[in-house]
């Protein structure tokens, strides 16, 4: 299975905004599905329905570049993103 990649890692969480910075190792674009593996009990999925780079909303992400995008659990560094 593809889906033991990561592509990408929590680097950042804003707890007041639901936001997570993501640094991505792979491309990754507004409509795709990601999955939030980390701790002792986070996994969840979710699709991406908005990104930001720079405070400008993106549509797709390059790899290497940081994102942020609201996610629908609290994460914390070093979780892994993976394509769902």
């Amino acid at each position: 299975m593809a889906e033991n990649k990561p592509i990408g890692e929590v680097v950042h969480y804003f707890s007041n905004i639901k936001v997570a910075v993501i640094k991505l190792a792979s491309s990754l674009a507004e409509g795709e599905k990601i999955r939030i593996v980390g701790g002792e009990n986070t996994d969840f999925k979710q699709a991406v329905k908005s990104m930001e780079s720079e405070h400008k909303k993106i549509k797709k992400a390059k790899k290497g570049s940081e994102i942020g995008m609201k996610v629908s659990k609290k994460v914390r560094e070093g979780y892994k993103v993976y394509k769902a």
